[in-house]
């Protein structure tokens, strides 16, 4: 079984997406960075390589998409709690990334997300196992 995910993204602005990421809390491992890309630690089994796009283009031969015009895929993060989901978001308002969409309240599940400079997007949520497992009974 895989024991680590390296989530790879185009960035058009290497040291402004570095700056995001770290603004978040995450750190930079420069062991595997350079002028053409850069691994952000999320956790000990959690890294993003932020790729400049001609580098990135070099992994695939179709078109790298614009993440800031059409959406090609969601990453999620968990959270302990609601409050460090919105404690999350505003690190990342303050850090120059957006809310693509409000808030969300599923009654078990509580759900925010932002997208960074480049158009990324990200859900961050925080689900109650407990509160699931009984929504799920009663339906």
């Amino acid at each position: 079984m895989p024991s680590q995910i390296f989530v790879n993204l185009p960035v058009a602005d290497l040291p402004r997406a570095r700056a995001f990421y770290t603004g978040l809390g995450f750190t930079l491992n420069p062991q595997f960075s350079n002028d053409e890309g850069a691994c952000i630690v999320i956790s000990e089994h959690i890294y993003v390589m932020l790729l400049v796009r001609p580098y990135f283009q070099t992994f695939t031969h179709l078109p790298v998409a614009e993440p800031a015009k059409a959406t090609a895929m969601l990453n999620a993060l968990s959270c302990e709690n609601r409050a460090e989901v919105e404690s999350f978001v505003a690190k990342a308002l303050a850090a120059g990334g957006s809310t693509p969409n409000p808030a969300k309240d599923h009654g078990f599940m509580y759900q925010h997300g932002f997208a960074d400079p480049d158009g990324h997007q990200w859900e961050v949520f925080y689900m109650d196992e407990a509160a699931f497992a009984q929504q799920a009974e009663q339906a």
